[in-house]
């Protein structure tokens, strides 16, 4: 008599995409992050909020590196990377410079040479802009990201992935 290795219900799951907690496009994600430049200065982190990130995957929600390094990990895990500014925020573009009146600013705006304002570009963009120089009349703003052309490390906690219960197509 042949014996089968076969359960003999024939039943499967039915509903789960997946049974691990593995990020992938359509995962939320709860983590806990340090990122610093090559210098080892760090920029933002987590921990110093208190408070942990939560992101869905493949939304946009992250830049394009961060993003593509959190691909495949496991809930629980830990890992660190270093993206280049093309999986970052751009290189910086020399140039990418424009004088602005001092009359767009509040009258009690204090003007400070390297600090970061919020600009609304003519085609209704927001960019983060850079004060590179105040006199009377103008005020000249770099229009690159502050972190432009910069190497950024992260150190990333996995604390929880919640897969879709259904299978996308």
């Amino acid at each position: 008599m042949e014996s089968s290795s076969k359960s003999a219900n024939n039943f499967t799951l039915k509903g789960k995409k997946k049974m691990t907690n593995t990020i992938e496009n359509g995962s939320t994600v709860v983590l806990h992050y340090r990122g610093t430049f090559t210098d080892g200065t760090e920029f933002d982190s987590s921990h110093t909020r208190g408070e942990p990130m939560t992101v869905e995957i493949g939304t946009g929600q992250l830049i394009p590196g961060f993003e593509n390094n959190l691909q495949g990990l496991t809930e629980g895990g830990n890992s660190t990377f270093t993206i280049g500014p093309e999986e970052g925020y751009g290189n910086r573009i020399e140039g990418a410079v424009t004088t602005l009146d001092r009359s767009i600013f509040p009258e009690d705006f204090e003007f400070t040479e390297g600090m970061t304002v919020p600009l609304q570009g003519p085609d209704g963009n927001n960019v983060l802009a850079t004060l590179t120089s105040v006199n009377e009349g103008n005020v000249e703003a770099d229009l690159n990201h502050p972190m432009a052309g910069k190497d950024l490390t992260f150190e990333v906690e996995i604390l929880t992935v919640t897969n879709s219960e259904t299978t996308q197509g």
